[in-house]
């Protein structure tokens, strides 16, 4: 899944392609993906891209006033055309193309999404706070206002485990499974650590790894093409998706924790003292 240091290297990108071209066609492949239907997507035409903005995980295509808001979710991607084909492309069967937009000089680009389970969506609204997950969003870690006196309130009193805050749109925007895994490697803290047994200590040094993460995977991704980014995201990883390697730090063997629907990366002799985690779900297997 996209998370923040590619969505905003993907609006670095298209400020850079797209803002100063007019809209001269939207094509709707996948219905379900448009989530909204009022303003209608073919207000669009001859409208101007004047801005890119990222929301947490969320891509904002300022046209005009109107907002084409994207949300890539696990298995969406936005690959760019320097041209786009004339030939229309026909909706259904197994193609991944969701939807496309055509600029007025014949470039654009394509929203596809692989797999069965479609979660992709686009909203067009006049305000980008209509779209309900923009308008629960937590802070963004990037932002200036966000200090360690914000991530200490943050942490103050919930008995929730920090990995699972992390991932929490709603309490800090932008930070997903894989680059939880990160930070939490990097600040060399087991991702079951109760947020609210954090020190002042503890605070600071997740803090100082949340920033140092995030801006080196953005300043990684700086200047590259979009259908680069997933391959840098993937290489730029320690620990993440990376079970059964060595930790580039210790040399210890990266361990899993399964879930229903997701995994978790850490080294133990990093950040659990040298003890595997419990994994309860191969436990059950086990049994």
């Amino acid at each position: 899944m996209p998370e923040l240091p590619e969505v905003e290297a993907l609006a670095t990108f298209l400020r850079e392609r797209a803002v100063g071209h007019a809209i001269a066609r939207v094509d709707v492949l996948a219905i379900s993906a448009l989530k909204t239907y009022d303003p209608p997507i073919t207000s669009l035409g001859g409208l101007s891209v004047t801005g890119v903005a990222r929301h947490g995980k969320f891509l904002d295509l300022d046209i005009d006033g109107l907002h084409l808001v994207i949300h890539l979710a696990r298995a969406g991607w936005l690959r760019w055309r320097d041209e786009i084909p004339t030939k229309p492309v026909r909706p259904g069967g197994k193609n991944p193309l969701a939807l496309r937009v055509q600029l007025d000089d014949g470039s654009g680009f394509d929203l596809t999404e692989a797999g069965t389970k479609k979660g992709l969506a686009v909203y067009l609204v006049r305000d980008p706070a209509d779209v309900p997950g923009v308008a629960s969003l937590g802070p963004d870690p990037l932002a200036e206002s966000f200090t360690t006196d914000s991530l200490a309130a943050i942490l103050n009193g919930r008995r929730t485990q920090i990995k699972g805050l992390l991932r929490d749109q709603k309490i800090i925007a932008g930070i997903g499974n894989a680059y939880s895994d990160e930070v939490l490697h990097v600040a060399k803290m087991s991702p079951f650590k109760i947020a609210s047994s954090f020190t002042e200590e503890d605070v600071t040094t997740l803090y100082t790894a949340i920033q140092t993460t995030l801006k080196d995977a953005v300043e990684r991704s700086r200047g590259l093409e979009a259908q680069d980014l997933k391959g840098e995201k993937k290489t730029g990883l320690r620990v993440h998706g990376r079970t059964g390697q060595k930790c580039p730090v210790c040399g210890d063997t990266i361990r899993e924790v399964s879930f229903a629907d997701s995994s978790l990366q850490y080294c133990p002799t990093c950040q659990t003292g040298g003890k595997p985690l419990a994994d309860r779900r191969m436990s059950r297997l086990l049994k």
